[in-house]
């Protein structure tokens, strides 16, 4: 069974394209993809044994079986050609500058009494460097479709909440927005916490990259403006 995965930001680089194809016998497991692919790409080094799998858009563990015909994405531990703007329900991935305004029309109503907003810029200096600019990659479609689970994850936990978002991607210079959010509740405390609840979820589970561009060269780090 030939399987082909998609790989992003660092582990990209190193191999230099943007999927591979692995040979694996039936019935596979998402382990011993991961073996496979250290074993034919050795130039990722240990790099696999910390990235997540997706198999069709979900995070799964190295038990999942592998199927004919499943999209397969190798998702580094960091943060993340065409034109991208992509719009699901409650989030928007776009190459081209954010609207705050956007995202708080979509979350404002008659029920609303706060309404909270987050608003990450690049900015100069980060871990003793001075950053020259940013480039921000994803995996769109899951990046979207994550982005939407943790907003609507947060509107079920927080009764009377709406939350939206958006998120940029390419090269951003120092000042830009790489990511918005606005959340309404009927009081500011549930709004503030809902805020809140956003942003650190999705620096956790949404599949986008940051790579900083300094004097020495780039980096690809954590996730997050």
């Amino acid at each position: 069974m030939r399987v082909t995965v998609l790989v992003f930001a660092g582990l990209r680089q190193r191999i230099g394209a943007a999927q591979v194809e692995i040979e694996l016998s039936e019935p596979a497991t998402v382990g011993q993809l991961r073996d496979r692919i250290r074993a034919t790409h050795p130039q990722v080094g240990a790099g696999v044994a910390h990235c997540r799998v997706a198999v069709d858009h979900e995070f799964v563990g190295d038990d999942e079986p592998i199927l004919a015909g499943q999209e397969v994405a190798l998702i580094p531990p960091v943060s993340g050609g065409a034109p991208i703007d992509q719009v699901g329900q409650r989030a928007r991935l776009r190459d081209t500058a954010l609207s705050l305004a956007e995202v708080i029309a979509a979350v404002e109503h008659r029920g609303a009494g706060g309404v909270a907003t987050f608003t990450g810029n690049v900015r100069e200096h980060s871990r003793g460097k001075v950053v020259q600019w940013l480039e921000y990659e994803a995996y769109p479609a899951m990046a979207v479709a994550k982005m939407d689970e943790i907003a609507v994850a947060v509107e079920a936990e927080i009764p009377g909440s709406r939350v939206a978002l958006q998120h940029r991607v390419g090269r951003l210079e120092i000042g830009e927005t790489a990511v918005v959010i606005a959340a309404s509740a009927p009081h500011r405390d549930e709004a503030f916490r809902a805020c809140r609840e956003v942003i650190e979820r999705l620096k956790q589970d949404v599949p986008i990259w940051k790579k900083e561009i300094d004097s020495a060269g780039g980096e690809w780090i954590g996730q997050g403006p």
